[in-house]
Formats: structure tokens, sequence, C-alpha cells
């Protein structure tokens, strides 16, 4: 593969991986903070009028860092923090006894896991081609010929 498309490709990857959590704080969080927080509170997530404003700065930093690619790994450490207590708390599926919802719950649970993993992925790994992560790196490298 060029190096064009290696970068496209793993620029829209990023764009694509956090244009959920992004939108998630902006466009769902942010709007309807108090029926946010009072969510929170049924589900038992404990001083949820502290910790909310902090899941939206993580949503949001994390997003950015990874989506233009600058530190990267940092912002997925992130979303992986938030990911691991937004499953434990609201995707809990081995406490319904609804088989329906207990499904639903279990999609849920997995959907989070597989970008756990992603997040798990960028840390390992960076942000890849197109990034300030890379070019950072590239020039380091550079000024040490």
């Amino acid at each position: 593969m060029n190096n064009s498309l290696i970068g496209v490709t793993s620029m829209a990857g990023r764009v694509l991986l956090v244009g959920i959590f992004f939108m998630s704080a902006v466009g769902n969080k942010i709007p309807n903070f108090s029926q946010i927080t009072g969510y929170m509170a049924s589900e038992g997530v404990p001083a949820p009028a502290v910790l909310l404003p902090g899941a939206i700065a993580f949503l949001i930093i994390g997003s950015v860092l990874i989506a233009i690619g600058y530190q990267a790994r940092i912002g997925a450490a992130l979303l992986l923090v938030f990911l691991v207590a937004a499953t434990y708390f609201f995707h809990d599926f081995w406490t319904f006894d609804d088989a329906a919802e207990r499904q639903q719950q279990t999609i849920q649970f997995m959907k989070n896991a597989s970008m756990m993993g992603a997040m798990l992925f960028i840390i390992a790994n960076g942000a890849g081609a197109w990034s300030f992560d890379n070019r950072r790196a590239v020039v380091g490298d550079a000024a040490t010929l």
C-alpha cells in the first residue's frame, strides 16, 4: 500500500473510531446534563454530578487527541478508563433476568469491549501515519542520523 493511502486510511480510522465518543459528550451528555446525572445515580454511579464533568472531559480530550494523533496513547488511555467504568455500570448484562434485556446489554458490553481493544491497540502501537505523534517520531529519528 502506498504511503498516501496508508496516511488517509490511518487518519480516517482514528476519526471514525472516536466519533462515537465525541458525539456522546457534545451531543448527549452536555445538553442533557441533569438527565444524565439522574440516570447515572439510578445506575449506582457514585457522585454523578462530580463524575459526569470528568467523563465529558475524558471523552472530548481523548477523542481529539486520537483524531489528530497527538499524544494518542494518552487519549486512548482516557477513553479506556471511560469505557471500563461505563461498561461496568451501564452494561451489566449479568444482572438482568429478562432474556431480551440481557441480550441487549450483552451486545452493548461486547461493543464496548471491542472499543477497549481498539484503545489498547492504540496504546500499544500509537496513532499511525498522518499523526503528530508519527511526525515527531520521524523527525526525532532523522535528528539522530
